[in-house]
């Protein structure tokens, strides 16, 4: 008999899910077609090894605006009602939604345009990051929150699955559908937010200074050595062994699979994210947690250098028969490859955010949100900046496997700096957390 009830019997966290599920979606399916445009316009006029560098540069300017806005957003969503923020952060992407559509309706797209919606993504993103993290703890009891932790991430992976079919099959049949569905999507999503009623949280305390209360998130963070941990293993892992950025050149020059195909290899990692995060839907994982996380993210990087080595390994074996087409062997070996990635990204997802969650108080959660969504959209941007830079210098092929490789080596690493990872054997928080780091108290 269950005696903890199900996060989606809970109606605000109903809609919170359906949200995010429907934003992520729109969300994913606007990245994929913006990346395969840029990829396509910069190809018009320049080398893959050039064009490579814009796929770089798009990095950059998402990133940028995390960088500049993070600790201000995070500051935010602790004094102003997240459900707010998150609308009007939304409401931001569905406005870009409309402007590509339009954009690309009327010939007027461009890699200027294509930067500039970019940064504004980037922006949204930067304020949504740490409410919808900091919100959702607060629509389900504390037992029930790993649970919740993996429906989001369902929700999200879920999107990711469908995002890029979805914008890889409408930009086929018409280059601005999927900015016109995505813009339909933000307004469900939107919607659903609306349907959040006033959820009560504790208010900040101690040193009032908007700037202090700022710096608090960065210094909870460091003071706490697993937090700090898990957040900072994200970060340099993904930062080194991401391969996001690289799929357009794989479908398009390496793999050959074309449009279509970059549609398959975007969903094959959200897909094994699926399955992994319904596994924990259903059983949450409890025993050795930090371990296995550990041992996640070696498997990510293992398959992430399985992924960039597909095509080398089996042309010498099959010939020009080994690319091609989506059923060719070195496409097949890439879409498990990162099927695996996926997999073994979400059981680190899944620890990592039980741990922050959980050994985090909610006066702080938007603060430390912030910081988290910092370290992850560092590790996802930047990674995407490293890679496509990386591979202007030495090729795809490399960039990719030997930044898999570098994340396992990181992940040796991290397990001897940070012993307190390999210790943590359950999410089960310290009875009494501390909410304001000493050195920052008044």
């Amino acid at each position: 008999m269950r005696t903890t009830p199900h996060p989606l019997s809970i109606g605000p966290f109903r809609a919170y899910f359906l949200a995010r599920l429907s934003n992520t979606l729109a969300q994913i399916a606007m990245v994929v077609v913006i990346g395969w445009q840029v990829y396509d316009i910069a190809r018009e006029t320049m080398t893959i090894k050039e064009s490579a560098f814009q796929l770089g540069l798009i990095g950059v300017a998402q990133f940028l605006p995390l960088l500049v806005l993070s600790l201000v957003a995070g500051w935010v969503a602790d004094r102003v009602d997240r459900r707010w923020i998150a609308r009007g952060s939304v409401a931001l992407e569905g406005g870009c939604a409309l402007l590509l559509a339009w954009l690309t309706y009327t010939g007027g797209i461009s890699l200027p345009w294509l930067f500039f919606v970019a940064a504004l993504l980037g922006v949204a993103r930067a304020f949504a990051g740490p409410a919808l993290q900091a919100l959702a703890p607060n629509l389900v009891p504390a037992a029930v929150l790993p649970t919740a932790i993996a429906m989001s991430s369902i929700a999200w992976q879920g999107g990711s699955v469908l995002g890029p079919a979805m914008g890889g099959y409408l930009y086929a049949f018409a280059h601005y559908l999927p900015y016109a569905v995505s813009a339909g999507l933000f307004l469900f999503g939107l919607v659903m937010l609306f349907l959040i009623p006033p959820i009560p949280r504790a208010a900040i305390t101690g040193n009032m200074n908007p700037w202090r209360q700022m710096l608090d998130g960065l210094a909870y963070v460091r003071r706490n050595r697993l937090v700090f941990g898990a957040i900072s293993l994200d970060l340099f892992a993904v930062l080194l062994g991401g391969a996001t950025a690289m799929l357009p050149i794989y479908a398009r020059d390496i793999l050959q699979i074309g449009a279509d195909g970059l549609g398959h290899l975007r969903a094959a990692p959200a897909l094994g994210a699926v399955v992994v995060a319904a596994v924990f839907a259903v059983k949450p994982l409890s025993k050795d947690v930090g371990a296995k996380m550990l041992l996640s993210v070696m498997g990510f990087g293992a398959a992430t250098a399985l992924f960039g080595l597909s095509a080398p390994l089996l042309i010498p074996v099959f010939g020009p028969a080994a690319i091609g087409s989506d059923f060719a062997p070195a496409a097949l070996l890439a879409l498990v490859s990162l099927f695996v990635v996926g997999a073994t990204d979400m059981v680190s997802v899944y620890v990592r955010q039980s741990l922050i969650q959980l050994h985090t108080p909610d006066a702080m959660r938007g603060r430390v949100g912030a910081v988290s969504t910092l370290f992850v959209s560092g590790s996802n941007e930047l990674g995407e900046a490293r890679s496509g830079f990386l591979a202007a210098l030495v090729g795809p092929v490399v960039a990719v496997a030997g930044g898999g490789v570098l994340a396992i080596g990181v992940t040796m690493l991290w397990s001897r700096l940070f012993p307190e990872l390999r210790a943590a054997r359950s999410f089960t928080p310290p009875e009494d957390l501390e909410v304001i780091p000493k050195e920052t108290q008044p």
